[in-house]
């Protein structure tokens, strides 16, 4: 995206308000993260036999869970988890799409009609059903949930490329590229790609969404990051068993992942718009 192009995209998702509120939020989550350990009041795993399921008070302002470790410090090394699951799975995801997607749309017969027809296949599966097959024949441990999660997520970039390659092709500096003697590998991915990134860029955005929340969906089943490791889903886990009299171990990991979710969406979609040119 040239300067003129990138200043223009900023001021058009500057004066979308949604789009900033979860910009916000994202940052937010980014700093946090990256602060966890000078942030954090408490050791996120420190056990307290004398602090057990205490309310939200000064001293632990998210109460403490049924070992007497502080939730808040918990959640807050929660989001490192959920912002390495989220950019990782996510990225991969995208990698595979756009590869798959550009071979199918640049090459077209018997190459397109063979990832398209495993894509259609891929789609025919309840993902997330799919995710925890493969989960429950692993070790459930971060590494092999971004990459599950990654590799049962590029479908939808795979058709979007597609379908960006698919007229982008026949567009004429395309032609002219080809009748220089550039090679496929140079126009698919020097002239044609950068062309088509607009709808990726925004798939990826909600693709970090995506990945958040099914992380947080297998930790709550007990078969995303394994205790003791701090993660939003796990502390829901452990807050069902005690719902009734612990209200803040389900309603605070609930928020995080509810606002969390939603401003990787604002953002997905203000960004969407502001490469719109029809929205302009």
């Amino acid at each position: 995206m040239a300067g003129g192009g990138l200043s223009q995209f900023w001021r058009t998702l500057s004066v979308n308000r949604l789009a900033m509120a979860g910009l916000m939020v994202v940052a937010c989550l980014v700093l946090v993260a990256t602060l966890a350990p000078w942030l954090a009041p408490w050791d996120p795993n420190q056990i307290n036999v004398s602090a057990i399921l205490l309310p939200p008070s000064w001293t632990h302002p998210f109460g403490t869970d049924e070992l007497g470790r502080d939730v808040f410090s918990r959640m807050i090394f929660g989001a490192r988890v959920s912002l390495q699951v989220g950019f990782v799975a996510a990225g991969l995801a995208t990698l595979v799409g756009v590869f798959l997607g550009a071979l199918a749309g640049y090459y077209g017969g018997w190459v397109e009609a063979a990832i398209m027809r495993f894509t259609d296949m891929m789609l025919c599966f309840p993902t997330f059903f799919l995710i925890l097959a493969v989960i429950a024949l692993l070790d459930p441990n971060i590494l092999n949930i971004m990459a599950v999660i990654g590799l049962t997520s590029w479908m939808g970039v795979a058709r979007l490329v597609r379908a960006e390659f698919l007229t982008l092709k026949e567009w004429e500096f395309v032609v002219a590229v080809k009748s220089l003697g550039a090679g496929d590998i140079r126009i698919i991915f020097r002239h044609i790609l950068p062309n088509a990134m607009a709808p990726v860029l925004v798939a990826l955005t909600l693709g970090v969404a995506g990945a958040i929340l099914t992380e947080s969906g297998l930790s709550f089943l007990g078969l995303g990051v394994q205790p003791p490791e701090p993660s939003w889903g796990n502390i829901l886990n452990q807050g069902k068993d005690n719902i009734e009299i612990a209200w803040w171990l389900s309603l605070f990991p609930g928020l995080a992942i509810l606002v969390t979710v939603l401003g990787y969406n604002l953002l997905g979609e203000g960004i969407r718009d502001a490469l719109d040119p029809r929205l302009r």
